[in-house]
């Protein structure tokens, strides 16, 4: 049996991926920022939940991170995978109380920080993974980071993939710097959950009226999710699964080594960790 944690489990696809990965036997903890979600999120489990437990947390700030870590760790000395399925999704500047757009903050910044300081209890674990979900970005070099991490004034349309792409950099850089220890990046596809409730009236009429035809089932984005934390084939090298649903597409995560150590280095200037 395993112990999972999923960061963003109490909701869509990490609330999916929870129930498939109870169903197969392991022990899940969720972590949100929604108590009440958490509840119902563990209520929703039926006899299954005597095997999970919900966690509060705040993850756009740098001490809602350390926080929740402090807990997790207080009540988990062995964690088997690590499992980022939190993000937002928003058109508007704004900013946390570290100064960084939430976009960032959430959608890469809090699964770098937040890792880093499960790393002790990652260790515990025979084969520890990491996975990180994010929109279809597959990994490459032809980016430009040079408003990492400001961001500022944020657009989305612009900044969307540096922010994203920061994920198959931190997988890259965990392979190499964690001997043992399996990290990818998960296309979460595009299946209707809660992180587009703020998105602009004119996405959300269009996901209603497309979505039976274009959208993929939770059920289908949670996959690759479940047979990444179930198998370990694919332990060795940080790899990206691009297509939901298809745990044996996988395409190996190949990145500019000192672009990697870059940004590796500014998320710890950031936050510590």
């Amino acid at each position: 049996m395993k112990t999972i944690l999923i960061a963003g489990g109490n909701s869509g696809i990490g609330l999916q991926a929870a129930r498939d990965l109870l169903g197969h036997g392991h022990r899940l903890v969720l972590l949100g920022r929604d108590p009440r979600k958490g509840e119902a999120a563990l209520a929703s489990f039926g006899a299954a939940a005597d095997r999970a437990s919900f966690i509060a947390g705040d993850l756009s700030t740098h001490d809602g991170v350390r926080d929740a870590a402090s807990h997790l760790l207080a009540q988990h000395d062995r964690i088997d995978a690590l499992v980022h399925t939190t993000g937002v999704f928003t058109f508007e500047e704004s900013r946390t109380a570290d100064g960084l757009h939430p976009f960032f903050a959430i959608n890469y910044l809090s699964r770098y920080q937040l890792t880093q300081l499960l790393l002790p209890a990652l260790r515990q674990a025979e084969q520890p993974a990491v996975l990180m979900m994010t929109a279809a970005i597959p990994p490459t070099n032809e980016m430009d980071f040079a408003r990492f991490p400001e961001f500022a004034p944020f657009s989305l349309g612009r900044d969307r993939k540096a922010v994203q792409l920061a994920n198959h950099h931190y997988a890259a850089h965990l392979t190499r710097a964690e001997p043992g220890l399996a990290a990818g990046v998960i296309n979460a596809g595009s299946a209707k959950t809660d992180i587009m409730r703020i998105a602009p009236w004119y996405m959300r009429a269009a996901m209603k009226v497309l979505g039976p035809l274009a959208l993929d089932s939770v059920e289908t984005s949670a996959r690759n999710v479940v047979e990444a934390v179930r198998h370990d084939d694919w332990h060795g090298t940080p790899v990206y699964w691009g297509k939901p649903g298809r745990f044996e597409q996988r395409t190996p995560i190949v990145l500019d080594a000192a672009t990697t150590r870059h940004l590796m280095g500014t998320s710890h200037k950031l936050t510590g960790a």
